[in-house]
């Protein structure tokens, strides 16, 4: 497929049969399709879905199966991922993608640091680290147990690969009590690692961030923002002079540095209002 042909297509809403529906805590699924298009998805993109009647939202994709299929993991938060999460095999989604840049693996030794479903779209890149022979070590932080996602495949990575997994919730309730960042900052104290890579709340980026810089180490962000077009048309996702959409949504710590005045402090919300982050 030509270049010019494969980006038209990328763009045309497609619709899928979900074959796979998997629970990941009370309030999270992961749902398994088929699309040519998303099977070459690279660690870090998102596509867009389409929820026959609802609406269409930004989802990471989370996983590309070795049988080809694909996934996203959802959080039920409001009416469109209601609904999404509600879903069962057999029901049909629209999917335009996937969009954006997405992490690019360097180093040997890499800490990635994920909150809530900020582990969606490490966790593709995870198994791509794992794949090239890095040495990877994850934190995943969530407010209490029953919030972590993703826990028998981080499980699988430790035992099978010996992928390094630590958990932290907020309420002591698994793992380490604490943050996800003190955690982080906890390693860095004593350990040396190439690169940090990191999704979740953006005040937990900023934070990892705030370390990259005073440790000196490589940083590759995934930033969330307000999406309605996924090609930098509308404005919406607007970050300083960037769109999350197009420029994003990973973000290298040169370009950090350039919107510090904007992570984790403010954003605009569907009507383009400037609201706290």
């Amino acid at each position: 497929m030509r270049l010019l042909d494969w980006h038209i297509k990328n763009n045309v809403m497609r619709v899928v049969k979900i074959i796979g529906v998997r629970p990941e805590n009370p309030q999270v699924k992961t749902l398994f399709f088929i699309d040519e298009c998303c099977r070459l998805a690279e660690p870090g993109q998102f596509i867009m879905v389409w929820i026959p009647g609802v609406d269409e939202i930004p989802l990471s994709v989370s996983s590309v199966q070795p049988d080809g299929s694909s996934s996203i993991t959802v959080a039920e938060v409001g009416e469109a991922t209601r609904a999404l999460t509600s879903m069962k095999v057999g029901d049909l989604i629209g999917v335009r993608g996937p969009f954006g840049s997405g992490f690019k693996v360097t180093g040997e030794r890499a800490l990635v640091v994920g909150g809530g479903t900020g582990m969606a779209p490490l966790m593709i890149l995870i198994n791509r680290l794992v794949r090239m022979g890095v040495d990877v070590t994850v934190i995943e932080g969530a407010e209490r147990y029953s919030k972590l996602i993703f826990l028998n495949d981080l499980t699988d990575l430790s035992r099978n690969y010996g992928v390094r997994v630590l958990f932290t919730t907020e309420d002591g309730s698994y793992g380490f009590s604490g943050l996800a960042t003190e955690l982080a900052e906890s390693l860095l104290k004593r350990e040396r690692f190439d690169v940090i890579y990191t999704c979740g709340p953006e005040k937990m980026i900023r934070r990892i961030y705030e370390l990259a810089k005073t440790y000196s180490i490589d940083l590759q962000a995934s930033l969330e923002r307000y999406m309605r077009c996924a090609i930098g048309i509308c404005g919406s996702c607007t970050i300083g002079r960037y769109r999350v959409c197009r420029d994003g949504p990973v973000f290298s710590m040169d370009r950090l540095k350039e919107i510090e005045e904007y992570l984790g402090l403010f954003k605009y919300d569907e009507r383009g209002e400037r609201v706290p982050v």
